[in-house]
């Protein structure tokens, strides 16, 4: 699940990074923005809906490089058995592998929670976002201007359960090496 600082670190996002989520989708472009809320969403929407972030049933992973969110992929329940995925990567570190490495790890998190159904609403003309989708199993309907993408997670089982604690323990691990390094850093130009 992780990977080095320089090509990004994908970890889950705890409550203390409210802020980095929220500065994130405050800094996607408008085109960005549309795509990700299938609609044009201003900067007090957005701010409120980061604040909610963290309050409902969700898991969200981010892809942190140098230290910055700039990328994530977020798993909502809305039923039984069902879930909701949605993803944003910044305009300039889209093309990076970032999407695919972000919804491999959305897959597992609903596979490991028993979701059976794994649901992912886009814009007809989110071409990026269907192809991202469709690399990893979805199938799609098409409804008026949105197209529905669903991926039927396998089952959990041990391994995926270990895959998931393991990039757990390293995002964990990483975040802990990046925070001291960033300190250090902050350390010595404060001191210039």
């Amino acid at each position: 699940m992780g990977a080095r600082f320089d090509s990004g670190t994908i970890r889950k996002l705890w409550a203390r990074d409210l802020p980095a989520f929220r500065d994130h989708l405050l800094r996607l472009d408008a085109a960005t923005r549309r795509n990700r809320f299938a609609m044009a969403a201003g900067d007090d929407f957005i701010a409120r809906y980061a604040e909610t972030g963290f309050s409902l049933d969700a898991v969200i992973h981010g892809v942190f490089v140098e230290g910055r969110l700039v990328g994530v992929g977020e798993l909502r329940r809305i039923g039984r058995g069902d879930a909701e995925a949605a993803f944003s990567v910044e305009t300039d570190w889209q093309g990076h592998g970032f999407g695919s490495r972000l919804m491999a790890a959305v897959i597992l998190a609903a596979r490991n929670r028993g979701i059976r159904r794994l649901y992912m609403n886009c814009l007809a003309s989110n071409n990026q976002m269907q192809r991202l989708a469709r690399r990893h199993g979805a199938e799609f309907e098409y409804e008026g201007g949105d197209v529905v993408g669903l991926v039927l997670p396998d089952l959990p089982s041990p391994a995926s359960w270990l895959r998931e604690a393991v990039g757990d323990g390293f995002g964990w691990a990483t975040a802990i090496v990046e925070r001291q390094h960033r300190s250090v850093i902050e350390g010595f130009s404060g001191r210039a």
